[in-house]
């Protein structure tokens, strides 16, 4: 029996395919990253008949995975809300983000900083009032990241330890 006629096996590639895509998605702005990741944990305990991976398991990750969703807004709104962010500097800093996709690891990185202190500067026409808010949200953006990156990897790790373990 040839390997590739296992169709368990095309589950499982699809299953890490969704996880992988969640992966880049924790940081690529675009992509639901969280929801990815979830996707393909609850592909694989279906896979699995869900014998090593339960509800418990699939509950605690599904928690997670909505705590790393709302990380990402609360942590962005919070840097802007502190600085006293107006919606445009927001606003620019979510366009900066999508713009920042298309420019590398630099542009994803500076784009939205560029972004919010644009909008911000367009909102009040202050200078030094922009570059504040700017730098605090992507300042806010970016710890975000950083905490829904490491509860994606949490999810991950429960979800391989549940497998293999």
């Amino acid at each position: 029996m040839d390997v590739f006629s296992d169709p368990k096996l095309w589950w499982w590639l699809l299953s890490a395919t969704l996880i992988v895509i969640g992966l880049l998605g924790t940081v690529l702005p675009v992509l639901p990253g969280t929801l990815f990741i979830l996707a393909g944990i609850v592909l694989g305990a279906w896979i699995d008949d869900f014998t090593r991976i339960g509800p418990w398991t699939l509950g605690i990750v599904s928690v997670l995975a909505l705590l790393a969703w709302l990380t990402d807004y609360v942590a962005a709104l919070f840097g802007a809300k502190r600085a006293g962010a107006s919606p445009l500097a927001l606003f620019g800093a979510a366009i900066g983000s999508v713009v920042g996709i298309f420019s590398g690891l630099v542009g994803l990185l500076f784009m939205p900083l560029l972004g919010a202190m644009l909008g911000e500067w367009i909102a009040v026409r202050n200078s030094l009032r922009a570059t504040k808010v700017g730098l605090a949200t992507w300042l806010g953006m970016l710890i975000g990241t950083v905490i829904k990156l490491a509860l994606s990897f949490l999810m991950l790790g429960i979800f391989l330890a549940m497998l293999f373990f």
